[in-house]
């Protein structure tokens, strides 16, 4: 049978979006259109058989898709996500079930070292251990009129939620990854290119893609691989709830539209399983055609 690939102009929706407005975080079920985490298309084939992962912010957006994928691929998935997205969350625990693993969902803010310590040990008592650690969740909030409107809690929330969380969870979890694991962080195209009103975002996306990469060099003589991903536009319930118009969100990318979840996840699969054993230290650009350094 002659098949071809589909049009990725055409794939998933463009905007113009209808009109929305959330309140952060925002939830899956209000977005119009609802985003695609790779619910009916996304095929597993065992490249992560008999591992356990821990996501965070994997109630919705990019982490359900990974998580989502990762449990169709074998992976037990242990995954983070705030109290108010409970309905997100509880979607994504059935759809790791439904694959036949092990779930464990946990409510956490990542912001309190305390509470990313117990997301670790409540992790290790159920898995035993970690093979992959996805540094996913994120803050953002958009300030159209520049810097001034940047409040100090503004700004404290992003650089808790991107950086500090992150920085905790590897530092913890380190002693848990054994040799062939690898840890995967969420970076962005605005790690390079950063919009005017995500400047506090933007700044900590382009610590990430750093941090990334001297983490890979401190971790190689342990086996522990340490890889980033960047996404571009991505449709998911924080944009909007964080951005002002949202309707035309993506249309700046050169394919014309917003990435779907489910076009990020194969990106987290392939930099977590052996056939990516000798990638450490790189950052998988997955931005819809904008060129980045």
């Amino acid at each position: 049978m002659n098949t071809t690939a589909p049009d990725p102009t055409t794939a998933h929706p463009r905007p113009d979006f209808p009109a929305q407005e959330q309140s952060p975080p925002g939830t899956t079920a209000a977005m119009d259109p609802v985003p695609d985490h790779g619910e009916e298309s996304y095929r597993g084939c065992g490249r992560l058989d008999g591992l356990r992962a821990l996501i965070t912010g994997g109630d919705s957006g990019i982490g359900r898709a990974v998580a989502l994928a990762f449990a169709r691929e074998g992976a037990d998935v242990a995954f983070t996500h705030l109290p108010e997205e409970q309905s997100d969350a509880d979607e994504t625990e059935r759809l790791v079930r439904e694959a036949g693993r092990t779930v464990l969902p946990l409510v956490a803010d990542i912001r309190d070292e305390a509470v990313c310590r117990e997301v670790v040990d409540r992790t290790i008592g159920e898995f035993g251990r970690i093979d992959v650690l996805v540094n996913n969740a994120a803050y953002q909030m958009a300030q159209p009129d520049g810097i001034q409107d940047i409040t100090t809690e503004q700004f404290d929330r992003v650089l808790r939620t991107n950086l500090y969380g992150m920085f905790w969870l590897t530092k913890m979890s380190l002693p848990h990854i054994p040799s062939g694991g690898s840890i995967i962080n969420t970076a962005s195209v605005q790690a390079y290119k950063p919009s005017p009103p995500l400047l506090d975002y933007a700044m900590t996306k382009g610590a990430i893609v750093t941090f990334t990469q001297g983490l890979a060099g401190m971790l190689a003589p342990q086996g522990i691989r340490a890889n980033a991903v960047a996404p571009g536009p991505v449709w998911t319930p924080l944009i909007a709830a964080t951005m002002p118009d949202p309707s035309g969100f993506g249309k700046q990318s050169p394919l014309g539209r917003p990435a779907q979840p489910a076009e990020m996840a194969p990106a987290f699969v392939f930099l977590a399983s052996p056939q990516a054993s000798y990638i450490t230290g790189e950052i998988v650009n997955a931005t819809g055609g904008t060129p980045l350094p």
